[in-house]
């Protein structure tokens, strides 16, 4: 008997699971389908399978979707009789059904009555937190945002013990009251400084939505106020540093990390991280000051060794980037190297300065045998990983290619390539070697061998190497002669010595002796790409243009419009045109290698600088709410 009882209970059970089972699949499969017509605003093949998923869930949203259809469709009064009848069945009646009940009677054009029933749903919310947010927030979804706001108001004297500044804040957002939305904001942050990432997501988003783009100016009246009255309220401050950082403001940004600092002794991490954004954005003033905070504080500190290597890389960025052709200054920096070196030891950890030291040496002092001898004594650091010996190598071998030894360039990268052949760096150095092939003018070797790169796992190695072949292989066949293309790799190489001078001179040459070679949009770019050298980027920007626009066709079209975005961007500051030209990129060159690239700092700008679309502030903002992720 007691069998038969046991295995009865595992046939029901059984029988459950599978009940329960197909319950679910069926609940996936129409909602599924039912949003799919809804959202392609097919109301009529969405409204059944609506009801069929409400009927399994009882979920509200599902009725909602239900409701908003049959409005949709001109159903009113079945509508009205469907909610009717769902509330008779509800013990005790949902409010927010009542707010669907109004919805329908505002779209059948009976205001004072859907204001009755709005009412009515506020008049039935249950003194419970979670009852005022289903109510609230359905006013949200049907864009009655004073009855939201109204509904949290009523919330917060009901309830005082609970929070509602968060839910208020989006609310006033929606009432275009920055005032009030701010306050709330701030007052959250003051209760409780974990809520910071929080308060950030939701002004960023605010402020991607401030049409009127005086939301900013709001704000930092507000928070100094704040700061002013409330010095005791670290998350202000904390605010505060991440707006200006948004706006790129890093001296006002460790300006008071600093001041933060001071007091509580606990913003190394913070101060350091600043630092690291200020050198991505090329600010190489204010992220070595935030290393100098750093490091003024003894060794000691935690910190100390990681802010005197970012010491070291960003004085050499600056250089390269700003005083190429200051001997002085490369001098000063190659004695800061050698004591930077001295102190922090030869290691895995400072195998990046070690490249940068020899790098500095070789191409900017004129000193190969100095960068030489620097990377030796890297390479024989004990325990060093294959990739890391690598990347040594190769610069040994750029240094040795630098100092006209092609043939020790050439069997340097081929050992990089054999000790590297499960990782990035084996593509990256078959790029370098297959340009020296090219310089070398051995142009169908070289092309062979970036043709099997194209397909190399590093994107922008693979696009590297697709635009050299392309390059080489459309200058080769379209000419009777090589010569044109000799002069070109001639000037690359030099270029790639650091000898400007010279490869100007080889490119004014080319262009004397074959001025309609089809050469012309690539040694356009190399001459931006030399003024940049120069800092001369106002006519940098002058060839770049001319190649948007008249070869934006060509294989360096994506290439030109990505730097000179770049230029825009950080060297001639003109925010607004960088942000357009690297919206251009979007949608001129959607298969591009710098397309993701674009798009981050597209939207990074796009956060500072609104896009000023047409239309009034009403459709705008509306527009901007309808798209919003609230």
């Amino acid at each position: 008997m007691k069998h038969i009882i046991f295995s009865f209970l595992i046939l029901f059970s059984l029988n459950t699971v599978y009940g329960q089972q197909k319950k679910v699949s069926e609940i996936q499969s129409k909602s599924s389908l039912a949003i799919k017509y809804y959202n392609e605003k097919d109301y009529e093949k969405a409204l059944p399978l609506l009801k069929d998923v409400y009927a399994l869930t009882r979920n509200s949203t599902y009725y909602r979707y239900y409701i908003t259809c049959m409005i949709e469709l001109k159903q009113y009064d079945e509508a009205i009789r469907e909610i009717q009848d769902e509330l008779k069945r509800q013990k005790p009646p949902r409010p927010d059904y009542f707010i669907y009940w109004g919805q329908v009677l505002k779209a059948k054009g009976l205001k004072q009555e859907a204001t009755a029933k709005y009412q009515e749903a506020i008049d039935n919310i249950q003194p419970n937190k979670g009852s005022y947010y289903t109510v609230a927030n359905a006013f949200l979804a049907n864009q009655e945002f004073e009855l939201s706001r109204d509904v949290y108001l009523k919330a917060r004297e009901v309830l005082p013990a609970e929070d509602f500044s968060y839910e208020l804040a989006r609310s006033y957002l929606y009432l275009r009251d920055n005032e009030n939305m701010l306050e709330e904001y701030l007052n959250l942050l003051k209760k409780d400084p974990n809520h910071l990432p929080r308060v950030q997501s939701s002004l960023s988003s605010a402020m991607r939505l401030d049409i009127d783009d005086g939301l900013r100016d709001q704000f930092r009246e507000q928070v100094l106020l704040r700061i002013q009255n409330e010095p005791d309220v670290i998350g202000y401050n904390r605010l505060l540093i991440w707006f200006f950082l948004q706006e790129r403001k890093f001296a006002s940004a460790l300006r008071q990390s600093i001041a933060i600092d001071r007091r509580t002794g606990e913003e190394d991490q913070q101060i350091a991280v600043l630092g690291d954004m200020a050198l991505r954005n090329k600010d190489y003033t204010e992220a070595k000051k935030a290393y100098k905070y750093l490091m003024d504080k003894g060794e000691e500190n935690s910190y100390y060794a990681q802010a005197y290597i970012r010491t070291l890389n960003a004085s050499y960025l600056e250089y390269v980037n700003d005083f190429p052709d200051d001997v002085g200054k490369g001098k000063e920096l190659a004695q800061q190297f050698s004591k930077g070196l001295e102190y922090l030891q030869l290691g895995p950890v400072t195998l990046l300065l070690v490249r940068e030291y020899a790098h500095l040496e070789a191409f900017y002092l004129r000193a190969p045998e100095r960068g030489i001898e620097m990377l030796e004594k890297g390479i024989g650091i004990p325990g060093l990983k294959p990739e890391q010996t690598g990347e040594l190598k190769a610069e040994l071998a750029d240094v040795y290619l630098y100092n006209n030894d092609p043939w020790e360039a050439m069997l340097l990268y081929s050992q990089v390539i054999d000790e590297n052949k499960t990782n990035s760096l084996g593509d990256e150095v078959k790029l370098k070697k297959a340009r020296l092939g090219y310089y070398m003018g051995n142009f169908k070797w070289a092309k062979a061998q970036l043709d099997v790169l194209k397909a190399s796992t590093s994107k922008l190695t693979a696009n590297d190497a697709m635009e050299l072949s392309m390059m080489i292989g459309n200058n080769l066949n379209l000419d009777t002669t090589a010569v044109p293309l000799q002069m070109f790799a001639r000037a690359d190489l030099l270029f790639f010595q650091n000898r400007n001078e010279q490869a100007m001179a080889v490119l004014d040459s080319l262009e004397e002796q074959f001025p309609y070679n089809s050469l012309v949009d690539d040694i356009l770019f190399r001459k931006a790409k030399l003024e940049i050298g120069q800092q001369n980027y106002a006519l940098a920007a002058e060839y770049l243009q001319t190649i948007v626009n008249d070869f934006g066709y060509e294989l360096m079209g994506d290439d030109a419009m990505y730097l000179l975005a770049e230029l825009y961007n950080y060297d001639l500051d003109q925010k607004e045109k960088a942000k357009e030209l690297y919206r251009d990129m979007l949608s001129d060159y959607p298969g591009s290698v710098y397309i993701e690239e674009s798009r981050a700092k597209y939207r990074e700008l796009r956060e500072v600088y609104p896009d000023k679309e047409e239309g009034s502030k009403e459709q705008l903002f509306q527009r901007a709410i309808e798209n919003s992720e609230f």
